[in-house]
């Protein structure tokens, strides 16, 4: 009996369902396993290509049906892009398969609708890590609104039971915890450092910070992470593990941008809505960061002069109450490429293990 698992916002989502799957449905084997619904979209942490992926952008697919291709290992993004999709199918039980926006939402209902017509699902749903899918959509403090709203507005649409979910609420730091939890409904399970297990290599090298403080979370990690370029700062507590349901229905009736994008037929119609609603693109951020990283070379990986800049941040961050941090965070803050990130990773555990709080490095 096949599972239909949609990662609403892609990335770290993706990963985050394989954990939904094992605790929610247990392992999966043969035909008994969950399809997880995700963009390609690993927002520059991966190649400098801005904006989610298309199909065109792979060689290697496999056709589900005519709009929806599986993403198995042996698949390769055309260069100079870049996805985690590939080594995720070679390392979980699950089969990866394409969410593309490129048609708008009008293309990624289409795409829902033929994938539950092929698979006939036992269960349908729409999973978000941190929460942001219950924004009304123009915030000030959202930082990727246009991925969680497209799949909100797509999964709206469809003439399917569908459930939605949100896991480690506030773990994106977009939407208070507080406000969250005036729209969340039943805490479907508790994350345990059992579920999370067997992802715990994935977290090893990919690069999502809110699955990752999930993962920490469940594993018993307490204290305030500092995230992002901005060092946005995250508290992690109990409830950083749990995965509670919300009503998809009212999410998208309070979501403006979501509303907005529901007729689109174009991923740049849809970025025009969230430039009206939200004041910005996230893609056209990602246009300029890539375009000014382009330009910089990469600098040489020094591990004395690596390990100092650790050694300021992490005083100057615990004088600000921080206890950890990402990898990510840490990459930025040093001037680090994400090429580089495996190189930190492994100078600062070879050197200090007793500081990696897995898959945080505590300060």
């Amino acid at each position: 009996m096949t599972r239909l698992i949609i990662a609403g916002g892609g990335g770290g989502d993706a990963v985050a369902a394989a954990v939904l799957d094992r605790a929610l449905y247990g392992n999966g084997t043969g035909d008994d396993r969950a399809v997880v619904l995700t963009y390609a979209w690993d927002r520059l942490l991966v190649a400098p290509v801005p904006g989610p992926l298309a199909a065109a952008d792979f060689t290697g697919l496999r056709a589900l049906t005519p709009s929806v291709y599986a993403v198995p290992e042996d698949a390769r993004p055309v260069a100079p892009a870049g996805s985690t999709l590939p080594r995720l199918a070679a390392e979980l039980p699950h089969t990866f398969a394409l969410l593309d926006p490129h048609h708008g939402v009008e293309g990624m209902v289409r795409q829902l609708e033929e994938l539950i017509e092929h698979l006939a699902p036992a269960s349908i749903d729409l999973l978000d890590v941190g929460g942001d899918i219950l924004a009304h959509g123009d915030e000030p403090t959202l930082r990727s609104p246009l991925g969680d709203a497209l799949s909100l507005a797509a999964c709206a649409q469809v003439n399917a039971e569908i459930r939605l979910l949100v896991a480690g609420p506030g773990l994106d730091g977009e939407i208070p915890v507080a406000v969250l939890h005036e729209r969340l409904e039943t805490v479907v399970h508790t994350l345990t450092a059992d579920d999370v297990a067997p992802i715990g290599p994935v977290m090893e090298w990919h690069p999502s910070e809110a699955t990752g403080m999930l993962t920490a979370a469940a594993r018993g990690v307490r204290g305030l992470c500092e995230v992002r370029e901005a060092g946005l700062t995250i508290p992690l507590t109990d409830d950083g593990a749990a995965v509670h349901e919300a009503d998809l229905d009212a999410a998208f009736s309070r979501n403006r941008l979501a509303g907005a994008m529901a007729d689109t037929t174009g991923l740049t119609q849809a970025e025009r809505h969230c430039r009206e609603i939200c004041g910005y693109s996230e893609i056209d951020y990602e246009r300029e960061k890539a375009a000014r990283f382009g330009a910089a070379p990469e600098g040489p990986f020094r591990p004395r002069a690596v390990l100092a800049g650790v050694a300021r941040f992490a005083e100057e961050a615990r004088a600000r109450g921080v206890s950890h941090t990402t990898f990510r965070r840490l990459t930025e803050v040093l001037g680090l490429s994400g090429f580089q990130r495996a190189d930190l990773r492994a100078l600062l555990i070879g050197t200090q293990p007793e500081r990696y709080d897995a898959p945080l490095w505590r300060l």
